[in-house]
């Protein structure tokens, strides 16, 4: 943590001067199309604190969207990636490799759902891993399709954009699109019509009945899915849609892939979400938090299915850069050491009691969901299940101007969702939770 005080400290308005100052600098020279959700430019971060240029301290639900689990300044990762950075800062892994990458491979083929043999292959973002996650499984299978679900988000660039849902801001005015790429429906208990304890069977039935007769399960490459749909609004399938859906790509030879980029590393209590049913995937796409901040992917899967790629059809100038994997193998190390599968569950046991508790009180929180450290509350207008986007915005906006970094997300924009370091204190943790309240209570 770099010797951060973790505590929240508030010594100027959120933003400060220096802050709207910087952002002023950053509307003249970076394109309006990068957006920011809390214009506090950033000095110091650790632990669970982020401290801005103004000297103000801010309690941190985000984690720079699921990635900084480990903290933002982890000492393993800081230690790792600054020795490497001595040593060389690039050679490119495809033309002299090192052994780094190798490593990072080997670890990731150990801790990945399945005891079958596993390769990966490694990149820079998530984006990236779940297109060469579509481009192996359609060698594999040489078919062209590919499945998504509703609510899903796969990544910015053109292919994955076609796999993700939500039109605004992630789709609007970019097309045309990849093609080949169709959605079924998701098991979204809240919002299924005839209720949540139908969801499983009937989205299932209903994926499957759209898979085999518009568009032939012998067309199919692959079935990708987040075990909990993540910026779609935090919604974890309804039990036993996951273990359908992987059984159906099984019985007709589709690739099933996990998108455990958000949720995956420890992040909803165990190693991997899709674990929690028991379903093991044919190929995992992991990034985010996978190297305590530095920028890197992976895919991991079947040895067979990864192979299926010519030599030189995977790869990329910076996939798995060598002071990437050496965070990555730190921030690894640093989860296995304060075993941080059992630092989410509590996080997620503290969390969940207090969010239902204030769902009690506010009938505006339609409903508190997740997993371990991936919480979130989805807010409708009371009596409804109407979205109520501007309320989510407003509770979101309080939180802020009183030290607490929070996020929204969800196809209706309408969700808070709780993504804290796994590494935070509980003492921070609990006085966010206070915070929240607070912006309940002064907004609804």
């Amino acid at each position: 943590m770099g010797g951060l005080p973790q505590e929240r400290r508030l010594v100027t308005e959120v933003p400060g001067p220096r802050s709207r100052e910087l952002l002023g600098r950053k509307t003249a020279a970076v394109a309006d199309g990068v957006g920011v959700t809390l214009p506090v430019f950033v000095a110091r971060a650790g632990g669970g604190v982020v401290e801005d240029v103004d000297g103000n301290r801010l309690i941190d639900f985000g984690s720079g969207i699921a990635v900084t689990s480990v903290g933002n300044s982890a000492p393993e990762v800081v230690r790792r990636a600054s020795e490497q950075l001595a040593d060389f800062t690039h050679t490119c892994f495809m033309i002299t490799p090192y052994e780094g990458y190798v490593e990072v491979a080997e670890q990731l083929n150990a801790l990945t759902p399945g005891d079958h043999a596993k390769k990966s292959a490694l990149f820079n973002s998530g984006a990236e891993a779940v297109e060469n996650a579509v481009k192996i499984a359609r060698a594999y299978t040489k078919r062209p399709a590919v499945v998504v679900f509703d609510h899903g988000y796969h990544g910015r660039t053109n292919l994955t954009m076609a796999l993700t849902a939500k039109n605004m801001p992630y789709k609007e005015g970019f097309g045309p699109f990849a093609p080949e790429v169709y959605r079924v429906p998701l098991a979204y208990g809240y919002r299924w019509l005839t209720g949540p304890e139908h969801a499983a069977e009937e989205a299932a039935a209903q994926a499957i009945d759209v898979i085999t007769k518009q568009i032939g399960a012998e067309h199919v490459a692959a079935i990708v899915i987040e075990p909990i749909a993540g910026e779609g609004g935090f919604i974890v399938p309804a039990r036993g849609f996951l273990p359908r859906m992987a059984q159906f790509a099984k019985d007709n030879g589709i690739v099933f892939v996990a998108d455990e980029i958000q949720t995956g590393f420890c992040r909803t209590g165990q190693w991997f979400a899709c674990e929690d049913e028991g379903v093991v995937p044919d190929l995992v796409t992991t990034a985010k938090g996978i190297a305590g901040g530095l920028p890197l992917a992976a895919v991991t899967g079947r040895a067979e299915i990864m192979d299926a790629a010519h030599s030189g059809g995977l790869g990329g100038t910076y996939g798995g850069n060598p002071v990437a994997c050496a965070a990555a193998l730190g921030a690894i190390a640093t989860m296995k050491e304060l075993d941080l599968p059992a630092k989410a569950r509590r996080i997620g046991e503290v969390m969940t009691p207090r969010l239902r508790a204030l769902q009690e009180k506010y009938p505006a929180i339609g409903e508190v969901r997740g997993r371990g450290a991936m919480i979130a509350v989805e807010l409708v207008r009371p009596g409804t299940k109407e979205p109520d986007a501007a309320l989510t915005a407003a509770v979101a906006k309080a939180c802020h101007a009183a030290g607490l970094v929070v996020l929204t997300c969800g196809t209706y924009g309408n969700v808070l969702r709780f993504l804290p370091p796994l590494v935070i204190g509980e003492d921070l943790l609990e006085e966010g939770l206070g915070i929240i309240e607070e912006a309940f209570a002064g907004t609804v």
